[in-house]
């Protein structure tokens, strides 16, 4: 790898879920219903911040895309 390419940041679920202000078992659901990548290392799932940033980018309510 070298020193010019970016490392990727991942969260664990704990984080992912205060981002999202959700439970850690919703995110838990995302992560095994395949709507949200995730990386499994060892007993625990860390997901790709990227990951989370375009989801939360794409997430829909009634029809309408949400803004920043």
């Amino acid at each position: 790898m070298s020193s010019e390419e970016p490392r990727a940041r991942f969260l664990t679920v704990a984080e992912v879920a205060e981002v999202m202000r959700v439970s850690r078992m919703t995110v838990y659901r995302l992560v095994h219903s395949g709507e949200m990548p995730a990386v499994r290392v060892g007993r625990s799932f860390r997901v790709p911040q990227d990951a989370l940033e375009h989801y939360l980018s794409t997430a829909y309510i009634e029809g309408d895309r949400l803004t920043s």
